[in-house]
């Protein structure tokens, strides 16, 4: 299964729970697990707070102030910065589906994170029985 997601921004986090909320469901599956699993090298999955949007923003915020988007980098993209937040936030994420519902935390929510766009992306879901 694939989700599809376009960012408007050249940093931001979106929210895809829903959508694999939906896919599940779809799947028919009520016990296993979701693999999120995203096939970009600019962009990343997480599981973070989605209550607070300030959660969101302070993400971003300490990011680029840990990774800055003009430094002397060598890739010749111009998106270096981009592929070293990739690459600490992870390109999937794992959640256990029970009872047909995902099993996240009350305030947990999936994000795709996206460091160089915007863009159109497509996020990759293996859904499992088990």
């Amino acid at each position: 299964m694939e989700i599809k997601v376009k960012t408007t921004h050249n940093h931001q986090m979106i929210d895809i729970t829903h959508d694999v909320e939906n896919a599940v469901h779809e799947s028919g599956i009520t016990d296993g697990i979701v693999i999120i699993f995203n096939p970009h090298t600019t962009g990343a999955v997480t599981i973070n707070e989605g209550a607070d949007p300030a959660v969101i923003s302070d993400i971003l915020k300490s990011l680029s102030e840990l990774i800055p988007g003009h430094a002397a980098y060598n890739h010749l993209e111009g998106n270096s910065d981009a592929h070293i937040k990739s690459a600490l936030m992870g390109s999937d994420r794992v959640v256990i589906i029970r009872k047909g519902k995902l099993l996240l935390g009350t305030w947990q929510k999936i994000f795709f994170c996206e460091f160089d766009g915007p863009r159109d992306r497509k996020i990759q879901l293996k859904i499992i029985a088990g």
